[in-house]
Parts: structure tokens; sequence; C-alpha cells
């Protein structure tokens, strides 16, 4: 299919409006941020693309439908600008976009992050003229093109871990003029050559802070990253570096998510039935239902991360009614059925599950349920110590 000869036009006027909706929207105060998210041209960098039909298949998994600009130019046009993330891989291995195929179900592993979302993490990481920033991440490139267009080329780097994303972003990247330094590493460790940086900021999630980040930050300054785990809990975390592999920071408030970075990917359990089967027959009243950490309100999302502190090499699925928590590292497991209007939880192994998240989300409670904000994280002697002046035992995030 032939592109419109008013491709470049019509992609011009829908960067106007997604901007100008950003700004009404509180997103776009800076300027500098503005004029970046009005010259960087989105649709480059997202030649195809995954949205979510309206209703799952008949096994209740998401139908993913491709786009591209061959299959339907204009809802590849209006997608690209919108403000959504739109989803490029699944599963690690890259689409065929000459013929693309309805995915049933899968999971994400690359995406191009919605614009706000992407905007709010530079904003956050107080990024500015003159600072050097380390990227991890660098996805489609859209992001990487923002940070460009606001700092220049030169201040840039993006690493990625898989060699074909990075390849296709920075084909994207050099078309459009921007010539960051790229290339192929793990998150975790970083990237040595190009350190120190005064900004690192990551779009991936990691278990714990990898002590690289900390050493390849100039004292002052700033690491914004998402920590997550194997319940999938997150919070994301603005920290200050210090001196001697030393860091202060913060959590910030929202319910934001990413993707973990593949090293920290939760590990296969097997089938949760046979680790139930080793649960004793009987068991007692849990003092709090599993609703408290899976609804989907904000405060359950915080608690969920707060759950997975206390518990952090947990995973949890539900089958039916039963939810099921399973620990591969200690072979423990736990299961909590609803019966008889409350909650039976039955536990095994050597550490007590739900048990240990009870303990925290009665000292949430008890603390007169504090916000994410009203949170400290603390990296001294290469670990990470989560504070709260009302929670006093609060249990630490390890890796």
């Amino acid at each position: 299919m032939t592109m419109p000869a008013d491709l470049e036009t019509d992609a011009a006027r829908l960067r106007e409006t997604m901007a100008k909706a950003l700004t009404e929207g509180g997103v776009l105060a800076d300027p500098g941020w503005r004029a970046a998210v009005e010259r960087v041209p989105r649709h480059r960098f997202v030649p195809g693309f995954y949205l979510p039909a309206d209703e799952p298949d008949g096994q209740g998994l998401t139908v993913w439908e491709p786009v591209t600009a061959e299959l339907d130019h204009g809802r590849w046009l209006a997608a690209a600008y919108s403000d959504t993330t739109l989803i490029t891989q699944f599963d690690g291995a890259e689409p065929d976009w000459k013929n693309p195929q309805v995915r049933h179900g899968g999971a994400p592993t690359s995406s191009s992050t919605l614009p706000s979302l992407v905007v709010r993490m530079w904003a956050d990481a107080d990024v500015k003229e003159g600072h050097t920033v380390l990227e991890i991440g660098t996805g489609t490139g859209y992001s990487t093109a923002l940070a460009c267009e606001l700092l220049g080329s030169a201040d840039v780097t993006s690493i990625e871990v898989d060699p074909h994303r990075l390849q296709q972003a920075a084909g994207a990247l050099y078309a459009c003029g921007y010539t960051p330094t790229l290339a192929v590493a793990d998150g975790l460790y970083g990237y040595w050559p190009k350190a120190t940086f005064d900004r690192i900021v990551a779009a991936c999630s990691f278990r714990a802070v990898p002590p690289a980040l900390l050493a390849q930050t100039r004292p002052g300054g700033k690491i914004l990253l998402t920590l997550s785990g194997w319940l999938y809990g997150y919070a994301r975390v603005l920290l200050t570096v210090g001196e001697n592999g030393t860091a202060v920071g913060r959590l910030l408030p929202g319910t934001v998510s990413f993707m973990s970075a593949r090293t920290h990917a939760a590990p296969a359990f097997g089938n949760p039935a046979h680790w139930a089967a080793g649960l004793p027959e009987t068991g007692r009243a849990a003092r709090h239902s599993p609703q408290r950490i899976t609804a989907a309100t904000e405060e359950a999302f915080h608690l969920r991360f707060l759950a997975q502190c206390a518990a952090p090499d947990a995973q949890m699925t539900t089958v039916g009614d039963v939810v099921h928590l399973v620990d591969v590292v200690t072979g423990s497991a736990a299961t909590l059925a609803p019966t008889g209007g409350r909650w039976e939880v039955r536990e095994g192994g050597p550490v007590k599950l739900w048990e240990r998240i009870e303990r925290v989300l009665s000292a949430y409670d008890q603390a007169g349920q504090p916000g994410p904000e009203t949170f400290t994280l603390h990296f001294c002697d290469g670990g990470q110590h989560l504070h709260h002046p009302r929670l006093p035992g609060l249990p630490l995030p390890r890796p």
C-alpha cells in the first residue's frame, strides 16, 4: 500500500494535538519537553504494533490485533499519536511485520511506552539540559529521541538487552537525525564505558537496586527506576546518590508498572495443584483477604509491593476461587480459599508465606495506612532498606 502524500503533515498535526492534550493534562509543564514531543515523529519508531481487541477469546485470553500502515493506515497513525502504550513484541520473539498474525495471549516483552509516562519519567528524574543520561531499555527508541531533542545526542546513552530491538531502534533514530550512544547491554550492569552519568532512568523494573548503577552515577546524581518482583508489586523510586556506593531515595506516588528486566523475570513454578497437594488438610482463618493485594485499586497496588517485601520470592496465581502462593526458592507454598464467608489459609514449608504478608498488612493498618510517598529507601552496605517512621519492623526487600 502506498502511503498518503500528506503523511508527514498529518503526523505533525497529530503531534501538536497530542502535545496540547498532555500540556492541558499537566504532563508537559516544561516547555522544553513540550517542544520535544512536538518535534519527535513517534510514527517513525512504531511501524508495527499490537492493540487489544474489545473482547477476549473463548478461553479468556486477550486477543492482540496487529496494526501497521499497510493493514490500516488511519488506525496506525491515530494510535501512534495517542497516549497509549503500543506493544511491539511478545515472549521475546520479534513479529514478522510483513505478515503479522493475530495473537491470543502472550507476555509482552517490548513496547513503546505511552508518551505521558515517558515524559513523566524524564521530568521526575529532573533531567535538564547539560546532564549526561543513561537510559536503560531503548525499546523502540522514541523515549531516546525525546531525550536527544532536549539534551543533544552527545549526552544520551541508551542500552537494550535485545539486539534485534536495538537494531530497529537505531535505524529509526539515525533516520530521524539522532545519534546517541547505543549498545546491547544488560541494564543490571549499566554501561561502564560512558560512566559516570548525571541521571540514570530505567524503562524496565528490577527486583533490587543494581549496585553498578550507583557506581556509575556521580555523587549528587539521580537514578529513577521501578522496583518490582515475582508478586508483580511495583514502586517507582527516585534515588540521590551519595559517596561510596550509598544512596537515599523516596517512593513516588501513582500506579506505574514496567516489564521486568529479563534477568529478573519470575521463574516457572509448575502446577500449583502439585504444590497444594503437600499442604496440611486443615488450615486457619486468614486475618486478611487476598483482595487486599489483588483489587484494582491504588491502595492494593501499593500493598502488593509491601507484601512482596515480606515474601520476596513468592509468586501468586488464582485457579478458580483458590489463590495459590508458591516460593520456588525455599519450597514453601500456601493456598487461600473462600469458606463459609471467610478465607481459609493452608501453609507449608519453611516460610509461612501468607503469615508474613499478614504481618505487614496489619502493621500498615496500625500505622494509619501510609501512602507510598511517605516511604524512603536507603542503599548502604550493599543492600537496600525500606523505611517508614511508623513501621519500625518493616521487612526489607532483597535481591
